[in-house]
C-alpha cells in the first residue's frame, strides 16, 4: 500500500474544509510520511522520519509552528469522529474504549480525550487525532528472515521504529512458503476488509483478528496447525504463557514488544519469562524512528551463559547470550 493512497484514505475522513486545504500537497512533499496529527485548539502537523512539519492556511508546509499554521476546531475534532464511527458512536464502544480506529487501507486512528467513569470507561469527549500511515516495505526484513529462519525471535524497537512494517514483511515471507498464522488483534497488519487481506500477508497466511492475543494464539495452535505464528506487540503475562504453550506444541513464533535495549527488556516481566524460559532464539533490535525498518542488530541466545550486569535494579541476571 503505497503513501499517497493511504493518505487519501486520512483525507476522506476529514471535513471538507481540510481536506480542500490537505489536497493541496503534492506526493513528493509526503514521501514518507508516518503520521497526521490534529489537535483541537491546535495545529494540523505531519511526522516524518526526520522531521515533523506544520500545515499553513495557505496549504503549505513549515517545520516551524507559528501563528500562519492552520488551527483546528472541537467541532472538526468531532465531525472527524463521527465519520470513523460512521455517524453510529454508540456502536463504537469497543474502538472507543481503546482509543483507536482502524479504517480503509490499514490505517490506524489514535484518539485521545476524556474517558467516562465506571466500570468499562470508553471516550466521549475527543481532543485530538493520530492518524498512523502504515507500510509495506518488501525486502526490509530480508536480513532477519535468512538468520532467523526457523528460529522463535522477538522484533523489539521505541515508537516509530517500523516494527509492524517489519513484522508484515516477515509474515509475508513465511506465508509464501509454508502453513503460517497472523494473530492480528486490531486488524492493523492484514487489514482484512469483506474477508479479504488488502495487505499482502502472504499466500498460505491465516488471520485471526477482533480477538486478544492469548486468545488468537490458542485458538491458532488447536484448529489451523500452523508451523509459525506471528503477531504484535506482546504485553502480558497471559500473552507470554500462550506463546510458550505454542513453542511446547512444536511452533514457532515471531512477536514484536516495545523496547530499544537489553535495559528496557528487563523492563519487561512478560519479555523475561520468555527469555528465562528458554522460549526465544533471537532478539532483534531496530534503530528507531530516524530510520524505521532498519535492523540495528540481530542477538542470539545460545547455549553459553553470560552475566548481565546492567539490570535496572542493579541486580545480575544470567541469561543466554551468544
Amino acid at each position: 500500500m503505497n503513501d499517497s493512497t493511504s493518505y487519501r484514505t486520512v483525507l476522506s475522513y476529514l471535513p471538507e474544509k481540510m481536506q480542500k486545504l490537505m489536497s493541496l500537497l503534492s506526493d513528493d512533499l509526503l514521501d514518507g510520511l508516518m503520521e497526521v496529527r490534529i489537535r483541537s485548539g491546535g495545529p494540523i502537523y505531519f511526522v516524518f522520519p526526520d522531521r515533523t512539519e506544520y500545515i499553513l492556511k495557505n496549504g503549505k508546509l513549515s517545520v516551524k509552528y507559528n501563528e500562519n499554521a492552520c488551527k483546528v476546531e472541537a467541532e472538526e475534532i468531532r465531525e472527524i469522529i463521527d465519520r470513523l464511527s460512521h455517524f453510529s458512536v454508540h456502536c463504537s464502544t469497543k474502538q472507543l474504549s481503546e482509543g483507536c480506529f482502524v479504517i480503509e487501507n490499514g490505517v490506524r486512528v489514535g484518539v485521545s480525550g476524556i474517558y467516562s467513569s465506571g466500570e468499562n470507561p470508553v471516550l466521549y469527549e475527543f481532543s485530538s487525532l493520530n492518524f498512523r500511515i502504515p507500510r509495506c516495505v518488501e525486502g526490509c526484513a530480508d536480513k532477519i528472515f535468512a538468520e532467523t529462519y526457523d528460529k522463535n525471535v522477538i522484533i523489539c524497537g521505541g515508537v516509530n521504529s517500523g516494527k509492524t512494517t517489519v513484522l508484515r514483511e516477515l509474515c509475508r515471507l513465511n506465508g509464501n512458503i509454508r502453513k503460517t498464522a497472523l494473530i492480528d488483534e486490531r486488524n492493523e497488519i492484514a487489514y482484512i476488509y469483506n474477508g479479504t487481506p488488502q495487505n499482502d500477508v502472504g499466500a498460505m497466511t491465516d488471520i485471526i483478528t477482533n480477538t486478544s492475543r492469548s486468545a488468537g494464539i490458542m485458538s491458532a495452535v488447536r484448529t489451523l496447525s500452523p508451523e509459525v505464528i506471528l503477531c504484535d506487540e506482546i504485553s502480558s503475562m497471559k500473552d507470554s504463557e500462550a506463546i510458550m504453550n505454542g513453542i511446547g506444541c512444536g511452533v514457532h513464533f515471531i512477536v514484536s514488544a516495545h523496547g530499544c535495549s537489553m535495559y528496557d527488556i528487563y523492563k519487561r516481566r512478560e519479555i523475561m519469562s520468555l527469555i528465562e524460559n528458554n522460549s526465544i532464539d533471537s532478539i532483534v533490535f531496530l534503530y528507531g524512528a530516524s530510520s524505521p525498518s532498519k535492523v540495528k542488530e540481530i542477538k542470539s541466545v545460545c547455549n553459553g551463559y553470560k552475566n548481565i550486569s546492567y539490570a535496572p535494579d542493579n541486580t545480575r541476571r544470567s541469561i543466554l547470550w551468544n
